[in-house]
C-alpha cells in the first residue's frame, strides 16, 4: 500500500533553470548549473523507475506498506530515503536508487567508480550511504519521534534491510573470489528488478519451524505497520535549497511593483471666477437670455447692448427686457 508518493522536482528544476538566465553567471557556474539540473533529471528518472517495479507489486498489497522519497531530520543528522518498504514482519527495507548509465565499477576494497565518457570517476560509496540513512532511522525509533510496536508490554525487534537499487540499464562490475568477501555489504546492491525477489526469500515459507517461530515472536497487524508508516511519512521534512549560493551568485534583487509606476500627475483645479465677472462673460455670449436662459437671436443681443444702461449691461430675451426697470 502506497504511504508516500515522491515530492515533486519540477521548483528545483525552475529556480535552476532560471538561474541560467542571469547576465551574472559565469562560464563555470553556468556548466556546473546545467550538471545539476541532468543528475536531478537523471535521479528522478531513476526513482521513477524503481518506484515502479515496488508499486507492481506491493501497490495493492495491504500487508506491505511502501514510501518513497522519504526525508527525516534526527538530532542535526538528515536520511534522504529514496524507496522505503516496510512488511509485516518488521522488516524496513530501505533501498538507495542509483542510474550509472555509463557503467560503475567496486574494487576489493569497496572504493566506487563511475564512468562518463567512457571515463572512471569516483563516487561515494552506495552502501556507505545507506548505512547512515538506517543509523538516522534507528535514531527515529530509539528516541521515541516514531514508537515502537510491543507485544506483552515489550517493544518488538526491527529489522533494518538496506538495499542499493541499479537501474536495470545500469552495468556493475564487482571483484570476483576472495575479493569480493573482503567488501561489506556488496551482496546488497543488485537491479531494481530483482527487489521484489529479494524480499520473497527473506521469508522461506518451505522451513516450517523456522516460520512459525517468525510469525509467533515477529509478525503484526496490517494495521500496525500502516501506523507505524504513516508516523514515519509524518516526520518527512522537504529539502530547501538556495541555489544561487551554492553557485556562488548573490541574491537577485527584485525592485517592488510601486518603484516602478511613473510619478502621478498633478493636475490643477480649475479656479472659479468671481461672481462679479460671470455678466461680463455672459452679456459676451450673446446666445441665452441671463434671466431665463431662453435662446434669443443676435439682433435682441445687439439691441441690449445699444441700451446697456437701461438693462445694467445685461442680455435679456424679449419678454424678461419687460421685468428689467431703469437704473436709479
Amino acid at each position: 500500500m502506497l504511504i508516500k508518493a515522491a515530492d515533486d522536482k519540477h521548483p528545483q528544476l525552475a529556480a535552476l533553470e532560471e538561474l541560467l538566465t542571469r547576465r551574472d553567471v559565469s562560464a563555470d557556474a553556468r556548466e556546473r548549473i546545467e550538471q545539476e539540473i541532468w543528475n536531478i533529471r537523471t535521479g528522478e528518472k531513476t526513482e521513477r523507475s524503481a518506484a515502479y517495479e515496488i508499486e507492481f507489486h506491493y501497490a495493492a498489497n495491504a500487508n506491505v506498506m511502501t514510501l518513497h522519497d522519504l526525508r527525516i531530520e534526527v538530532g542535526g543528522r538528515v536520511a534522504q530515503i529514496d524507496h522505503l518498504i516496510i512488511d509485516r514482519l518488521l522488516e524496513l527495507w530501505v533501498c538507495e536508487s542509483k542510474s550509472f548509465s555509463g557503467g560503475v565499477k567496486v574494487d576489493e576494497y569497496g572504493e566506487w567508480s563511475a564512468y562518463w565518457d567512457r571515463r572512471p570517476h569516483g563516487i561515494p560509496s552506495p552502501i556507505e550511504q545507506n548505512r547512515k540513512h538506517v543509523a538516522v532511522l534507528e535514531d527515529v525509533f530509539a528516541k521515541g519521534r516514531v514508537k515502537v510496536p510491543k507485544r506483552l508490554g515489550f517493544p518488538l525487534v526491527l529489522n533494518f534491510r538496506p538495499v542499493v537499487l541499479v537501474s536495470n540499464t545500469g552495468r556493475v562490475s564487482r571483484p570476483a573470489g576472495r575479493s569480493a568477501a573482503r567488501v561489506a555489504g556488496l551482496d546488497t546492491v543488485i537491479k531494481s528488478e530483482q527487489l521484489y525477489a529479494r524480499i520473497s526469500k527473506s521469508f522461506d515459507p518451505t522451513d516450517i519451524g523456522s516460520a512459525l517461530a517468525t510469525i509467533a515472536t515477529s509478525m503484526v497487524s496490517a494495521a500496525t505497520i500502516e501506523r507505524l508508516a504513516r508516523d514515519l511519512a509524518a516526520l518527512h521534512v522537504p529539502g530547501t535549497f538556495d541555489w544561487a549560493a551554492r553557485f556562488g551568485l548573490a541574491p537577485e534583487v527584485t525592485v517592488p511593483p510601486s518603484a516602478t509606476k511613473p510619478d502621478p500627475v498633478h493636475v490643477t483645479p480649475a479656479i472659479p471666477l468671481p461672481a462679479s465677472n460671470s455678466r461680463a462673460i455672459g452679456s459676451g455670449s450673446g446666445s441665452n437670455c441671463e434671466s431665463c436662459g431662453k435662446a434669443i437671436s443676435e439682433a435682441v443681443v445687439a439691441f441690449c447692448r445699444s441700451n446697456s444702461r437701461r438693462f445694467g449691461g445685461g442680455i435679456y430675451c424679449m419678454t424678461c427686457q419687460r421685468t428689467r426697470s431703469r437704473p436709479s
